[in-house]
């Protein structure tokens, strides 16, 4: 089997620069960074605050 050499991945990468711009990958990329941070912010706050975690658990079992 044949893996992907570096050639063929930077030919991809040119034909997908070409055809989406470098303002909308920009952007595209701002948001992914953007959805990454968050959902770590929010991994290490529900981990620094356990009793929250728990306590909204608790709360939503008793409205289901």
């Amino acid at each position: 089997m044949m893996g992907i050499s570096i050639w063929q991945l930077l030919i991809i990468l040119l034909i997908v620069v070409m055809l989406f711009g470098t303002k909308r990958l920009r952007g595209l990329g701002s948001d992914v960074g953007n959805a990454i941070s968050g959902f770590r912010k929010a991994v290490n706050e529900g981990e620094s605050n356990p009793q929250a975690l728990e306590a909204e658990k608790l709360k939503s079992q008793q409205h289901s």
